[in-house]
């Protein structure tokens, strides 16, 4: 039997307005005080759809956050209890919804009490957690918003997949081997909020010889940039001289990554600098979006290999500019 669809999604909001769409969802903790309300969201773009609960099948050795495997639009995904992630106590018999998510080039079931509504809300409105609360979600948190109903929580997905033991690199091997043959390295500025995948993609880079500039949003990697450009302007250099390659996330609090695209793209004297964008989300339309910004390229995380060629192709272009 196929899950039944409860909720279609709306279409991404103009590219490069730094503003994105969430689906609200919540969920109910079990407490001595009486039943807490945590709010949620996750961008639109990773949401599929909104089900309610399938026929889950019960697989063994898997992670204990995983209830079992569930045949959604013909393909058997993985299903997240995120109540048990978090190590909360739910209410007995209180409804369930699944969003069906998909993002990493992999479609994952998250089981959460309820779904509200889509919030249209500006990435400069969302701030970092709380260090109480971020320690609370295992630093999993992309930031949080306030709301009329609350504190509303952006959680890092990528970071979450990672600590279930979901999350892949693709051709690391074969990514390091190429690499070797490669003689050139370049200094990389990669703007990236998830602690996950910074690591990941540093240590990808580094490995095969490339020094990297770490930021944790767009706003940071915008101002880093202008320090550098006015550096360079001072030396009567390029700023290419200093930076070769941007790589960028799109979902960061404060700037996301088309926006800082579109910003690098219409300011001359950093306009010559390629720009790669390194996302999670997959589909088509999300390709569109950074090309329409004047990205030179678009990535989906984590494939070593395609990242390294796109490093190797477009950084020593960045080196002439």
């Amino acid at each position: 039997m196929k899950p039944e669809r409860t909720g279609a999604l709306p279409d991404i909001l103009e590219t490069g307005k730094n503003e994105l769409e969430i689906v609200d969802f919540r969920i109910y903790e079990d407490r001595e005080e009486g039943v807490y309300e945590w709010i949620f969201g996750v961008n639109v773009a990773k949401v599929r759809e909104v089900l309610r609960i399938p026929k889950i099948t019960k697989v063994p050795n898997l992670p204990p956050e995983v209830e079992g495997m569930a045949e959604i639009r013909g393909k058997l995904v993985p299903v997240i209890s995120l109540a048990r992630w978090m190590g909360i106590h739910e209410p007995p018999e209180r409804k369930k919804l699944l969003l069906h998510l998909e993002f990493l080039r992999e479609n994952v079931g998250v089981i959460v009490h309820d779904a509200k509504r889509i919030r249209r809300i500006s990435w400069k409105d969302i701030k970092k957690a709380p260090d109480t609360l971020n320690q609370k979600m295992g630093g999993r948190i992309t930031g949080v918003v306030d709301t009329e109903d609350g504190l509303l929580i952006v959680l890092d997905f990528e970071g979450i997949l990672h600590d279930i033991g979901l999350l892949k690199v693709f051709h690391e091997a074969e990514a390091y081997k190429e690499a070797k043959k490669t003689k050139k390295s370049a200094t990389i500025l990669v703007a990236e909020d998830s602690p996950v995948a910074r690591k990941i993609v540093k240590d990808i880079l580094e490995a095969a010889g490339h020094s990297v500039i770490l930021a944790e949003d767009g706003l940071e990697a915008w101002n880093l940039l202008n320090e550098y450009f006015n550096k360079a302007k001072e030396e009567g250099k390029a700023i290419t001289e200093f930076i070769q390659l941007v790589i960028t996330d799109i979902e960061m609090p404060n700037m996301d990554g088309l926006t800082l695209t579109k910003k690098i793209k219409e300011t001359v004297g950093l306009m010559g600098l390629p720009v790669v964008v390194n996302t999670t989300l997959s589909d088509e339309s999300n390709r569109q979006r950074a090309f329409r910004v004047n990205a030179d390229g678009f990535i989906v995380k984590f494939d070593a290999e395609e990242l390294l060629e796109m490093v190797n192709k477009l950084a020593m272009r960045g080196e002439q500019v």
